[in-house]
């Protein structure tokens, strides 16, 4: 076996980008923030109060149990709609599904700042085909929400 073979590895936002952009129907968001990564991962990581501001189509997003990084949540919408939710949870790091729904946030400290990411969309068969259609209506959401997370920062540091 060659050593020098070479060696491609992706940070926590790269990773991000390469699931939402291999996922049909889903939307990708990124912004470099002038916060420290800490601050940043330590709103975005507080997925009971921070997933119902990013997304108004969730009321609520309750962890029912969680081991190690594994959590498991359950989100209502306004209207009363509920979904369960496997999500992975590291710093740094969030990968959330349920049966119809795929989301995620990434973030790696970048310079003085944080490079933050979010993604989200459906997971509904077909969707593929749909993609050119629903790329363009999806891209303004995943700023949005992005958006709504980091105006959290502004507010008196954590």
């Amino acid at each position: 076996m060659n050593e020098s073979w070479p060696v491609a590895e992706l940070d926590a936002v790269r990773r991000l980008r390469v699931i939402a952009r291999s996922t049909p129907g889903t939307t990708f968001a990124e912004q470099l923030l002038d916060a420290p990564f800490d601050r940043v991962w330590a709103i975005a990581s507080d997925l009971e109060n921070q997933l119902p501001l990013m997304i108004t189509d969730i009321g609520t997003f309750t962890v029912t149990s969680a081991v190690g990084e594994r959590l498991e949540a359950r989100a209502r919408s306004p209207l009363g709609l509920r979904a369960r939710f496997d999500v992975v949870l590291r710093p740094g790091w969030c990968l959330m599904q349920s049966r119809f729904v795929l989301g995620g946030m990434a973030a790696v400290a970048e310079g003085g700042g944080t490079r933050l990411a979010f993604f989200g969309g459906l997971r509904l068969p077909g969707l593929g085909a749909a993609d050119r259609v629903l790329h363009p209506l999806m891209a303004p959401m995943g700023a949005r929400a992005l958006k709504r997370l980091t105006d959290q920062l502004d507010g008196p540091a954590r």
